[in-house]
């Protein structure tokens, strides 16, 4: 048996998958925000309960955890000390002397405050030059008492970021058995192990980061594999990456870092999978909960994936998909400010106390009450019935905090809320896409997350896409993606030649190290030859540019002697992809050169739904009004997910439910069923 548990900011989600059978159940449980590991183990005992298997059944569990992104959002991570080359103290705060885009016209606006403040922060006399030679040795000294002197701040984190260490790491090491003689129990980060590549404001972020992390990630891990083993037995407990893949748990505590963001991840590696079943390539990833959206490109089947990211602000230099997120949710609370404008977001209302129509305390209106006064969420079907929702309690929300104070009725205050909330979340998808250079028009929208089905199709005709679909499973596709993704380990080293100075063997001896790397890395999980995968690419630019392309390059025992053209030639036609422009005449830089190693898992069966009968009958529930922006209230049909069969379509208006989520397929359009169980809807603008 294996489980994929996505905790999220209102519902943990889990999915749990019978080889033998290849059946799959999904449940999902409100999120315990003041001990996540509680509402993890819940949710297994109800899918094992759900799936009627015994404890000791379960072996495998994937888990996304938003231990780090919570960490640094609430600024809740370890006390923790930066060690840095003799004048290079403040690199956190100079970085690289740019404003935030989203803030360029504001005069207030600054990037956020560095983790370290300057005061846990020393400098230690030392220098490698950028060829890798030492020009100034390691003073012990100094180090000796810089490390003291942290001690004596009771940092709980160390990190330690020196110049050029990406290709001499020989100082930092060092320094590093001298903390494990001094202060064994304080937690260490070397830059040369955490981000070995060139660029040193982003290379010591994310070594401060990952430093920042460990001791909350290690505690919370160490706590849940201690009590999953004791309940359960031996279970192979892995968890998400940032970059779309797993990795053991006893490696996540060292590499805090690359589990931030990991929920989401796990949201784009299950959409490409469902892609793959319906052929559709290009996507667009819309992920709606209760607290955030998160929106990711899929192109010609693959997540975007970027090797410079931002997490809460902070850069860092590890490969991650490339996921935008919002602050739109079904919790996310609506309010009028003081000049008397309705806004929706980003504060939310989360699992505690929740939206209004919860009953547990809330009584800020949020999108989820919105949608249940104007019918489109069944107050008595919620989860399945098992979180009735209390329609007086939605109402009255709306009507004193937004309908009264801006001289509207309920129902337009209600249709205010989402129009606004449509408004924020198509907004982030241009920002994603069309900012970028993509046409919309070409691309599939694919929506889950518990809220993304309701808001899905008013996106798509925003948006001029006209096919939508619905996976299987919306509301758990997240902790489905877990349970697909494969192990992945990144490796990475900085060459910086120009293409005349590369030779193809110096090039291949560069691959093949790394690649020796990611083999032994694979071996140490316990992945057999027969299952690792290895992917090579090279980040290259063109001579005095500031930023590379990641290019792919062809994996070979052997580079030729046409094997640099070829990949030159390669980028030359990404440029041109990416920037409009190339050139046959400028000199090409080889930066980093990257391998992945790749550990395949078990594929995860879904099985073909069978056409049964032509008629939807056995899945209709009845009629109730539904409000639709251009036509009002309507009577619209409503059907069971469950219960309608591979081959039907159905026209709109219509509502389609299932326990977890609320599909809307508006007037003068349709919803079929494909052969997987997924919904598709075909638009009209």
């Amino acid at each position: 048996m294996r489980i994929g548990i996505d905790v999220g900011g209102t519902f943990t989600d889990i999915v749990l998958v019978d080889d033998a059978s290849g059946r799959i159940w999904t449940t999902k449980t409100l999120t315990t925000r003041k001990s996540l590991a509680d509402g993890v183990l819940t949710g297994v005992e109800k899918a094992l309960a759900l799936a009627g298997r015994p404890q000791r059944a379960l072996e495998y569990l994937v888990h996304g955890t938003p231990i780090g992104t919570n960490a640094l959002i609430e600024r809740t991570g370890a006390r923790t000390g930066l060690l840095t080359t003799e004048g290079f103290r403040d690199v956190l705060e100079i970085g690289r002397i740019q404003r935030p885009r989203e803030g360029l016209y504001d005069l207030f606006v600054d990037n956020p405050p560095p983790l370290v403040p300057r005061v846990l922060r020393r400098e230690i006399r030392e220098r490698v030059d950028s060829q890798g030679a030492v020009v100034t040795p390691l003073d012990e000294v100094s180090a000796r008492e810089a490390i003291k002197a942290l001690l004596g701040e009771q940092v709980e984190s160390l990190a330690v970021a020196f110049l050029f260490s990406f290709l001499n790491p020989a100082h930092e090491r060092r320094v590093r058995e001298l903390c494990l003689t001094l202060c064994p129990e304080v937690s260490l980060s070397i830059s040369s192990e955490v981000a070995p590549e060139f660029r040193e404001y982003e290379r010591t972020s994310t070594t401060v980061l990952n430093a920042y992390l460990q001791p909350v990630v290690e505690r919370y891990l160490k706590a849940l594999l201690e009590q999953l083993r004791g309940k359960y037995g031996l279970v192979d407990l892995r968890i998400m990456q940032a970059n779309g893949g797993t990795i053991a748990a006893d490696e996540a505590r060292r590499a805090a870092v690359k589990t931030v963001n990991s929920g989401p991840a796990g949201g784009v590696i299950g959409a490409a999978c469902i892609g793959r079943l319906t052929g559709d390539k290009k996507l667009i990833t819309v992920d709606m909960g209760g607290t955030s959206f998160d929106i990711g490109v899929i192109e010609a089947g693959v997540p975007t994936v970027t090797s410079e990211g931002k997490f809460a602000g902070y850069p860092v230099k590890i490969p991650i998909i490339d996921i935008d997120t919002i602050g739109a949710g079904g919790g996310s609370i609506a309010w009028v400010d003081k000049g008397g404008v309705l806004n929706v977001g980003p504060r939310s209302a989360g699992a505690d106390p929740g939206p209004a129509t919860y009953g547990l305390g809330g009584t800020e209106p949020t999108v989820t009450d919105a949608n249940v006064v104007l019918g489109r969420i069944d107050p008595a079907y919620f989860l399945g019935g098992e979180l009735p929702l209390d329609p007086d309690l939605a109402r009255r929300a709306i009507l004193t905090q937004v309908a009264g104070p801006m001289g509207l009725s309920l129902e337009e205050a209600a249709e205010g809320i989402i129009r606004i909330v449509n408004a924020n979340m198509v907004k982030g998808i241009r920002a994603k896409t069309i900012e970028r250079g993509y046409d919309v028009r070409e691309f599939t929208l694919i929506a889950f997350g518990g809220a993304g089905p309701l808001h899905a199709a008013d996106l798509a005709r925003e948006l001029g896409i006209r096919r939508v679909i619905i996976p299987r499973y919306p509301a758990a596709l997240s902790a489905f993606g877990l349970l697909v993704s494969e192990t992945r380990h990144d490796s990475v080293r900085t060459i910086a030649r120009r293409q005349s100075e590369l030779s193809p063997e110096a090039l291949s001896a560069a691959f093949a190290e790394l690649e020796e790397t990611g083999r032994a890395q694979l071996a140490a999980e316990r992945v057999p030859p027969a299952r690792q995968r290895f992917e090579w690419s090279a980040d290259l630019r063109y001579e005095g540019q500031s930023y590379e392309l990641n290019t792919p390059v062809e994996r070979a025992r052997r580079m030729g002697k046409g094997a640099i053209a070829r990949i030159v030639s390669r980028f030359g036609r990404l440029h041109e992809k990416v920037y409009a422009y190339s050139s046959a005449d400028e000199e090409v830089e080889f930066i980093n050169v990257r391998v992945t190693a790749i550990g395949r898992v078990p594929a995860v069966r879904l099985n073909r739904g069978r056409s049964r009968d032509a008629s939807s009958a056995r899945a209709f529930k009845g009629k109730r009004r539904v409000y639709f922006e251009r036509e009002g209230f309507v009577s619209t049909p409503v059907y069971e997910r469950d219960r309608l069969a591979a081959g039907q379509r159905l026209r709109g208006p219509v509502l389609i439910e299932e326990p977890a989520s609320v599909t809307v397929v508006p007037p003068a359009s349709a919803a079929s069923v494909d052969p997987y169980g997924n919904l598709v809807l075909t638009l009209k603008s």
